[in-house]
């Protein structure tokens, strides 16, 4: 699992749907990318603020 979730996150959720396996949750505050992710990058072409670096 090597995506993350950057500070420039403004908790928008846009990646929580985009996610077809459900691997990213709010935790908090925060989301985080659980350990279910294969790395398909639909989260990363969602975030509108490019806050899911590899």
């Amino acid at each position: 699992m090597a995506l993350k979730i950057n500070e420039e996150c403004i908790g928008c959720g846009t990646c929580v749907e985009a996610c077809p396996l459900g691997a990213i949750v709010e935790a908090g505050d925060v989301y985080m990318i659980t350990e279910e992710c294969t790395e398909c990058r639909a989260c990363i072409d969602s975030c509108p603020v490019n806050a899911i670096v590899d």
